[in-house]
């Protein structure tokens, strides 16, 4: 073969974006980026040491003192061009999606606007920063209160929503007057590298907005733990989130944490099937499951228990899996072998324990079937962990009482939703489950810019949203005034 003839083509190559220039790692590493339907590098993305994090955090506290005192006019500008600008590149970052994380290209598209409506969201909340007046003991004093930006802030990004927690957990401390400095997943670095360019185009001052690539257990304490960061806001597992809500405890800094989930969705007697069917595919097989709010356990009344089974295997059975650039495929590849092996595990732990398969539960390369079990008990690996992937548990339950009980029984707390026309029986569930979010007659996996997202227990800490970050991105200053 002649030199050259068939050869794969260069890699790119990927530095971090520190006060607004590419930086190559202080060591000079890189570390590949897959494309997870095939796992062969398409880029090479900087890999991270704690100088480059320190490099980063020093350029984002230099310029935090200006940028803290920009005019609300301003920072709302900058925000809402950027939603203009990822609205006007929609396909191109969602061609980037679907390389880097195998995306879908409807979930592509869908995230990219979710994240514009962020950054829209975002520019409002810079005009909400409010204080108080409060009266006084003294004779002729004067106390006022306000909030101010605290500093540098840490956000860490997880893999399955690049681009919407990357809006999600920059806009909003930005739209305060912070700066940040982000640390994206490894599986995802460039998305992180383009929403850098992104704000930048939009007129972000250089050091406002930096990216550190690499790996969260080689730097992420680098980045925590570091003396001149005030805050840190992250997405990911429970197991990483205890780890940074200790070292949080030990400095004293704010934290948001949004962790892992095992979503319950009740289907009671009067429900309407059909939505709550299509419920059920979006919740549980959404990103091929790789959402924390999925659908993971199904609890349906007795009475519709077979009916609603049986479509949804069917419907489950029918979801496509072909190009990921065919807006009729829903299901795209797991995004790397770790997680592939722990899916099948789950799969195959509840088969042995004598579980039944549905449907689905085969592998075609490295997508997996959209799986849903029954038999599923107490010890199986499904039954309680995260899953992380398109595979489900239906039960069948006898009264609302006993979907409650099962609800929770659990040590997470995300999401969860109810089908019913009973007003009574919603407001029960909505009122006694336990759980950050919950979705009368909708699915489990639902966002909005402006609400309060998060969860209890071992789901997470605070929430996010413009109005609710204002606690983790702000601090009170009192200021009393003699007259």
């Amino acid at each position: 073969m002649p030199p050259g003839e068939g050869a794969a083509p260069a890699l790119t190559r990927h530095g971090h974006r520190i006060g607004g220039v590419s930086v190559p790692s202080s060591a000079g590493g890189h570390f590949e980026d897959l494309d997870p339907d095939t796992d062969r590098p398409f880029a090479l993305a900087a890999r991270g040491t704690a100088a480059d994090v320190d490099a980063a955090v020093q350029a984002a506290q230099a310029a935090f003192p200006a940028f803290s005192r920009t005019p609300v006019n301003f920072r709302e500008g900058v925000l809402s061009r950027a939603a203009a600008i990822l609205e006007r590149d929609i396909e191109s970052l969602a061609a980037l999606m679907i390389t880097e994380i195998g995306s879908p290209i409807g979930k592509a598209r869908h995230e990219v606007q979710r994240a514009a409506d962020v950054f829209r969201a975002a520019a409002g909340a810079t005009r909400h920063l409010s204080g108080k007046t409060l009266p006084s003991d003294v004779p002729g004093k004067m106390n006022l209160t306000f909030r101010v930006p605290l500093g540098v802030v840490a956000s860490i990004t997880p893999f399955n929503v690049p681009l919407g927690k990357g809006a999600r957990l920059s806009a909003i401390p930005l739209a305060f007057g912070n700066t940040v400095v982000m640390l994206p997943s490894e599986e995802s670095p460039l998305m992180a590298l383009r929403l850098a360019e992104v704000y930048e185009e939009a007129g972000l001052p250089p050091g406002c907005f930096n990216v550190v690539t690499g790996f969260g257990h080689e730097i992420g304490d680098a980045l925590t733990g570091h003396p001149l960061v005030r805050s840190i806001s992250f997405t990911g597992s429970t197991r990483v989130g205890t780890h940074i809500r200790e070292l949080a405890a030990r400095s004293g800094k704010k934290l948001t944490l949004e962790l892992g989930g095992k979503s319950p969705l009740v289907v009671l007697d009067d429900a309407d099937l059909s939505r709550a069917v299509q419920a059920a595919v979006q919740g549980s097989f959404g990103n091929q499951g790789q959402i924390c709010m999925a659908s993971s356990r199904i609890y349906v009344q007795r009475g519709v228990a077979a009916e609603f089974l049986a479509r949804f295997a069917a419907a489950a059975s029918a979801l496509g899996m072909g190009d990921l650039r065919d807006p009729a495929t829903m299901i795209g590849p797991i995004i790397n072998a770790r997680q592939r092996a722990r899916i099948k595990a789950h799969i195959d732990d509840a088969v042995a324990q004598g579980a039944t398969v549905v449907s689905g539960g085969r592998w075609i390369g490295h997508r997996c079937q959209p799986t849903v079990l029954t038999g599923v008990t107490r010890g199986m690996l499904c039954h309680a962990e995260e899953t992380f992937g398109p595979v489900t548990s239906v039960y069948v339950v006898d009264s609302l009482d006993e979907a409650l009980q099962a609800a929770n029984d659990s040590r997470y707390g995300l999401s969860s939703a109810i089908f019913t026309a009973d007003l009574g029986h919603a407001m029960r569930f909505a009122r006694e489950v336990s759980a950050g979010m919950v979705h009368v007659n909708g699915a489990t996996a639902q966002a909005e810019p402006h609400v309060p997202f998060g969860g209890v227990g071992d789901s997470g800490t605070g929430r996010e949203g413009p109005e609710y970050d204002m606690e983790a991105m702000t601090e009170w200053k009192w200021v009393s005034i003699q007259l």
